[in-house]
């Protein structure tokens, strides 16, 4: 089942059973990847890499929205905001752990033969590549550089 797939019936389901909060998280999601579909010239179907990279996008902005609030002090708001990235991330694989992520940069920085931080780019295309949205681009670039010695 695609993860579009999973999500409309999780909607579904969350309307029979009048979950307001978890149907109105659902619907904005939907939202957000219906956009994406018709964003450009031409309107096409997101594959489940696509869909994810949109869930992943979205749970990025409601954690930058949840800390904005929290500094303003708006911690009613900031709570709102963490419950439904929480409930986004349930649709994302399972992060990579820390562990995971050094020997995969390390399996990449030696795949593609780098050797100093101008390698950077392309050793950070190819473990982005690998890593899909089961890391976080902040860290997998600062694992990276501190690897090449930058």
């Amino acid at each position: 089942m695609s993860t579009l797939a999973r999500l409309t019936a999780d909607l579904t389901t969350a309307m029979k059973a009048r979950d307001t909060d978890r149907t109105s998280i659902l619907r904005q999601v939907i939202g957000a990847v219906r956009a994406e579909e018709k964003a450009g010239s031409v309107a096409r179907e997101l594959s489940d890499d696509e869909v994810l990279k949109v869930l992943a996008r979205e749970v990025k902005k409601r954690r930058e929205s949840a800390q904005i609030y929290t500094d303003a002090g708006a911690t009613d708001r900031a709570s709102v905001e963490t419950r439904e990235a929480d409930a986004i991330e349930t649709y994302l694989p399972t992060p990579l752990s820390d562990d995971e992520l050094a020997a995969l940069v390390q399996d990449v920085i030696a795949s593609v033969g780098a050797t100093s931080i101008r390698d950077m780019g392309g050793v950070m295309k190819e473990a982005t590549a690998r890593a899909g949205t089961s890391a976080d681009g902040k860290k997998l670039s600062a694992l990276v550089r501190s690897s090449l010695g930058g």
